[in-house]
């Protein structure tokens, strides 16, 4: 049973680990916050739906680059709308409420489609039903899957900001927009290429999330949402590895609440961190702040 459960906080750790990643890289790289993001994240439980009914129960592969791309251009419509018109520190405000406005759009617009019920996703595959026995718990393939999705997007992401020309970029701008822009870096491009990367993890995120649950949410957003930021706060503000640590680290303590007890608790784990961190190590885990992303020797 215990071994069940840690299996499970890792699976949802895995989840919010890239829910994070994907906030962090906006937020914590642009300092840009960005309160549309979470929509993202509920955008890729619905494109499945969409592959789906159109597709069939079969179609799961189709799932998660159309969710991907969805989610994608949700994020440069955000970027669009409600960022790339304010600059400066006075605009900070007007962004996070124009952000705000065009989540709650987004939100309704769904609610109009689907209805504000959770809406049950088709992709029930019976090999995906299929279990193994691992140390007296019970794994299903879809778990499986599941998982090594999540930790391959994050490789990918890994490799798209450390060992290529547009991680290099992103590295720039996060120092200084007006110096990166000095040294010939396109800033608008590049600030609009992070929100798409950063909302396509997201909506691969709700994808995964969706697939495990067997529903996508419209409430999805703004409860794993909300989440991610406290994941974020503790794995430190830019700190990529962070994230990932407290992502699966939150999710597991989630999972012991529950085996030991303290189930009401569950919800309050991340929060109850956030608070500590925040007062005795503010800069996260490895104290790597804003920049933790620059490219080591």
């Amino acid at each position: 049973m215990l071994v069940g459960q840690i299996a499970n906080g890792f699976l949802v750790g895995a989840v919010y680990a890239l829910l994070a990643l994907s906030f962090t890289l906006v937020f914590g790289l642009l300092d840009k916050l960005n309160f549309a993001h979470p929509q993202a994240f509920m955008c890729g439980g619905f494109a499945g739906v969409m592959v789906g009914s159109a597709a069939s129960a079969q179609a799961m592969w189709l799932g998660l680059p159309v969710a991907m791309v969805a989610g994608g251009l949700l994020g440069l419509i955000t970027e669009f709308v409600s960022f790339r018109k304010f600059k400066g520190e006075e605009g900070k405000i007007t962004t996070a409420l124009s952000s705000v406005a065009l989540g709650i759009v987004v939100v309704d617009l769904t609610q109009k489609v689907y209805g504000s019920e959770p809406v049950a996703t088709p992709f029930r595959s019976e090999w995906l039903q299929e279990s193994m026995a691992v140390g007296g718990a019970r794994i299903s393939t879809l778990q499986i899957v599941i998982l090594a999705l999540t930790l391959l997007l994050m490789a990918g992401l890994h490799w798209l900001v450390r060992r290529t020309s547009f991680g290099r970029q992103v590295r720039a701008v996060s120092e200084s927009p007006v110096n990166a822009a000095l040294f010939g870096v396109p800033v608008v491009r590049v600030t609009s290429l992070v929100f798409f990367v950063s909302s396509a993890l997201a909506a691969g995120g709700g994808l995964l999330l969706a697939l495990r649950t067997g529903l996508a949410s419209s409430d999805v957003g703004a409860t794993f949402g909300l989440k991610a930021v406290a994941i974020m706060g503790i794995g430190g503000i830019g700190d990529l590895r962070g994230a990932v640590v407290a992502g699966f680290a939150i999710g597991i303590a989630e999972a012991l609440t529950y085996q030991f007890g303290l189930g009401r608790l569950g919800e309050m784990t991340a929060w109850a961190a956030m608070i500590v961190f925040l007062l005795f190590r503010p800069h996260g885990l490895f104290g790597g702040g804003l920049h933790s992303m620059e490219t080591r020797a």
